[in-house]
C-alpha cells in the first residue's frame, strides 16, 4: 500500500494504481453490481464515463462490461470511438440492477477494501507530525496568542493525545484549536467510501475533508482515495452518542463514518465541552478505551464488530474548569490541561492594532488608552481577546450608518461599549 514519492527522501503512504480486478482488493460480482447500478441509473452510458465515476481504470471497467454482457445483463447500444462502447441494460439487466439497488443505493467511487483503510491510517497516523515554533507562529499569525500558550500547545500536538483548552469565553479557544492543523505539514490519502463483507461506509465528507493537488504525486496512483489535509472535524452543542458510531441508513442501506473516523489522522474539536445535550460523563465513557489503547470499536447493523484505529488529536475547548467535568482517571489520558488565560493590557492593545488594521480603520492609542480607562481599570469587567474585535465592528458598522469614515474617537466608542456590554457580566 505504500509508495515511494517521487523526489522524496522519505516514503509516503501513496495508494497504489490498480492494474487488475485482484488489485482493487474486491470481489468481481460487487464489481459487477456497482458497473450494471451506474448503467442503470443513467439509462445508457460509455464505459469511459463509467470509469470516470467509478474511479476505476478503464481497463478494469472494460472486463467487468464484459462480464456483465456474457451474463445478458448489458448489451452494446453503439459504439463510441477510443475502442469504446456505449452500453445498455436489457430487460434481465433491469430486473437484476433492481434487485442490488434493494440491497444498497450507492453509486459512485469505487469503494475500498476496509483492510486497505486501516493500514492507511496506520501508516498516516497524526504522530508523524512534528510541529515547531515557528510552524505555530505561522499557523496562529492571525490571532493573538503569547509564547507560553504557545509553548504549551506545541508539546501537545506532538504527543498526538489530546489536550483541553480551557478559560473564560472569548479568548480563543476555539480559534486556537481550528488552526492547529494550519501546522501540520503533510498531506493524507483518504477513500471516497469503503467496503467490508458488502457493506458500504461512506467516508469523504466535504465539510470535514479539503482536497488538494495530488499534482507532484505519480499520476498512477489509484483515484478512489483523495488526497486531502490533514482533517479538522468540529462539533460543538449537538454532539451524541449517536454521532461517535456507524449511523447506518434503512432506506438507502449505507453507513455514514461517524466523526472519529472522518478525523483519522487529523484533529477532532469538542467545542464547548460540557454544554452538550447529553451527560458529558456518558461521552467521556465512550472514549475511555479508545484515548487509552488508540483503538476504537464500531458495530454494523448485522451485529459484527469492527476494530478501527483511534489516530486523531483530540481536543476538548471548554469555558468550565475540567475538574469540574471529569474525574482524575479520565484527567490522566488527556495529559494536557491549558488554560486560555484574558489578555494582559498590551496584549489587547496589539490585538485591536490588528483588527483595525483589517477593517481599514485608522488606530489611535490614546482612544483606546480611554477604552481601558473607562470599561476595564474600573474593574467593571475582564479584558477578552474577543472584545477588540466587536468593539470594532461597533464602531464601523455606526460609521457607515452615519455616512462618515471609521474612526475611533470616545464618542464612538461610548456608543460601542454601551450597546456591545449591555447585559454582559463581568
Amino acid at each position: 500500500m505504500v509508495q515511494q514519492m517521487r523526489g522524496s527522501q522519505t516514503q509516503e503512504f501513496v495508494p497504489p494504481y490498480p492494474n487488475t480486478i485482484q488489485d482493487t482488493g474486491l470481489k468481481e460480482g460487487f464489481l459487477e453490481e456497482l458497473v450494471l447500478k451506474d448503467i442503470y441509473l443513467v439509462n445508457y452510458a460509455l464505459g469511459r464515463e463509467i470509469a470516470a465515476r467509478m474511479l476505476l481504470p478503464f481497463k478494469i471497467v472494460e472486463e467487468i462490461l464484459e462480464s456483465l454482457k456474457r451474463q445478458l445483463l448489458i448489451e452494446v447500444r453503439s459504439a463510441g470511438g477510443l475502442a469504446d462502447y456505449e452500453y445498455v441494460t436489457t430487460e434481465k439487466g433491469r430486473d437484476r440492477a433492481r434487485l442490488y439497488f434493494d440491497n444498497n443505493s450507492y453509486v459512485g467511487a469505487c469503494p475500498v477494501p476496509w483492510a486497505s483503510y486501516i493500514d492507511s491510517v496506520k501508516y498516516q497516523t497524526i504522530r508523524k507530525e512534528k510541529v515547531t515554533p515557528r510552524d505555530l507562529e505561522v499557523a496562529f499569525s492571525d490571532i493573538m496568542i503569547n509564547r507560553r500558550t504557545l509553548n504549551s500547545v506545541g508539546p501537545a500536538i506532538n504527543s498526538g493525545r489530546g489536550m483541553f483548552l480551557f478559560g473564560e469565553a472569548g479568548n480563543g479557544k476555539t480559534s486556537i484549536a481550528e488552526r492547529i492543523t494550519r501546522a501540520f505539514k503533510g498531506h493524507i490519502f483518504i477513500p471516497h467510501a469503503i467496503e467490508i463483507d458488502g457493506q458500504i461506509i461512506r467516508l469523504f465528507d466535504a465539510h470535514s475533508h479539503i482536497p488538494v493537488s495530488a499534482g507532484h504525486y505519480p499520476k498512477d496512483y489509484d483515484h478512489r482515495w483523495v488526497r486531502i489535509q490533514r482533517p479538522c472535524v468540529v462539533v460543538g452543542g449537538e454532539l451524541t452518542i449517536d454521532m461517535l458510531e456507524l449511523q447506518y441508513d434503512y432506506g438507502t442501506r449505507l453507513y455514514e463514518a461517524p466523526l472519529q473516523l472522518k478525523s483519522n489522522c487529523g484533529l477532532l474539536l469538542i467545542d464547548d465541552f460540557g454544554r452538550q445535550r447529553i451527560d458529558h460523563k456518558s461521552l467521556l465513557n465512550r472514549w475511555i478505551v479508545p484515548l487509552e489503547k488508540r483503538v476504537d470499536y464500531l458495530t454494523l447493523h448485522t451485529g459484527k464488530k469492527l476494530e478501527v484505529p483511534f489516530e486523531q488529536l483530540i481536543v476538548f475547548s471548554t469555558n468550565l474548569n475540567p475538574s469540574d467535568l471529569v474525574d482524575e482517571a479520565f484527567l490522566r489520558r488527556i495529559p494536557y490541561k491549558i488554560n486560555i488565560t484574558n489578555p494582559t493590557e498590551d496584549e489587547y492593545k496589539w490585538i485591536f492594532l490588528q483588527y483595525c488594521q483589517k477593517a481599514g480603520v485608522p488606530y489611535n492609542e490614546e482612544a483606546v488608552n480611554y477604552l481601558i480607562e473607562t470599561q476595564y481599570r474600573s474593574g467593571r469587567r475582564m479584558m477578552r481577546c474577543c472584545h477588540p474585535r466587536d468593539v470594532v465592528d461597533q464602531v464601523v458598522n455606526l460609521c457607515a450608518f452615519l455616512q462618515t469614515e471609521p474612526r475611533l474617537s470616545r464618542e464612538y466608542l461610548d456608543h460601542a461599549c454601551a450597546i456591545y456590554f449591555a447585559a454582559m457580566g463581568k
